[in-house]
């Protein structure tokens, strides 16, 4: 154990997604005789012990009493999370576990789901739900991105990475973008411009730029979802009425369990002329939050649609 100057510090590469704890710092400045924080020595970053920096510096300490990590800075990420899910302090959070998962599989992707959730804090279940969702099966090693020397998650498709992030806004409206830049390893400008897109309606990848050169075509106006007759689809009331009748709806304990979740989820056109009570029983100083939240949930339901349509497409063998 070794006294390094407060001022040398670098800060922590940590598994928490919100950062410093305000109120944990303040609990731990009353205390004494707290454990050594751990520090990575190439770097001299923190491993664990932010909140103890935080703490020693508001009692106007210059120094704090560390221990040396010298493993790489992927296993710092380790020990980090590692730490902070035994240690005993403050504990990470569902969302913070989640995050340090796909991180992890991005790192470690020939870790099986059990090594993972041992690192992670989480059940096996829950890591191969995450493994589904953000990597692509059988993509290699590398393919839910590369981690560079500062421990970040750069992808190798840039869509891919749009997409992650898209998914965890829909699950998670209320992150920050640092938050879901470091789940869906990307960039806070990106995360920054993912966010923007699904709040205005926009999808989440923007449409590749057009060759040096090339005619630029005119864009088609978006074509009308149609029935089988070539006719606009009939609204929710007309559609859940033929859902009801179907036996494979009627007559099934999951089909029966979606016709009672649509109904709680869906806004149906004759809904619309309740909106401005709806949205007059919000208090100002909730509405940005709440409009947030909504575009949130369109952004989940906008992934629902594709993915039904993907599936409409493979059993009739139409492509792609």
């Amino acid at each position: 154990m070794v006294a390094v100057p407060v001022a040398s510090l670098l800060p922590a590469d940590s598994p928490r997604l919100a950062g410093v704890d305000p109120e944990h710092v303040d609990l731990l400045a009353a205390l004494s005789g707290l454990p050594p924080v751990l520090v990575h020595r190439g770097t001299l970053r923190v491993v664990d012990g932010m909140h103890r920096v935080h703490a020693a510096r508001l009692r106007g300490e210059t120094s704090v009493a560390a221990t040396y990590f010298d493993g790489d800075e992927k296993e710092a990420f380790l020990r980090a999370v590692e730490r902070n899910l035994t240690g005993g302090g403050l504990p990470l959070s569902l969302h913070d576990r989640e995050a340090a998962a796909v991180r992890i599989l991005a790192t470690y992707r020939q870790w099986s789901d059990r090594a993972v959730a041992t690192a992670a804090g989480l059940s096996p279940t829950t890591v191969g739900a995450i493994r589904r969702r953000f990597f692509v099966p059988g993509g290699g090693g590398d393919a839910g991105g590369r981690v560079g020397r500062d421990g970040r998650i750069r992808p190798l498709d840039a869509a891919a990475g749009r997409l992650r992030a898209s998914r965890w806004i829909a699950r998670h409206p209320d992150a920050s973008l640092r938050a879901i830049a470091r789940a869906a390893g990307i960039s806070v400008g990106t995360a920054h411009d993912v966010r923007a897109r699904l709040r205005t309606g926009r999808d989440p990848v923007p449409p590749r730029p057009a060759a040096p050169g090339a005619p630029r075509p005119t864009a088609p106006a978006p074509p009308r979802p149609r029935t089988a007759a070539g006719k606009p689809p009939a609204g929710w009331p007309a559609v859940r009425d033929g859902l009801a009748r179907d036996p494979s709806v009627r007559y099934t304990a999951a089909g029966r369990a979606f016709l009672a979740w649509a109904d709680a989820h869906v806004l149906a056109p004759n809904d619309l002329v309740r909106l401005d009570g709806l949205v007059g029983a919000v208090p100002p100083h909730w509405r940005a939050a709440v409009a947030e939240a909504a575009r949130s949930c369109a952004a989940a339901w906008l992934e629902f649609a594709r993915e039904l349509e993907r599936r409409a497409r493979a059993e009739s063998g139409s492509p792609d």
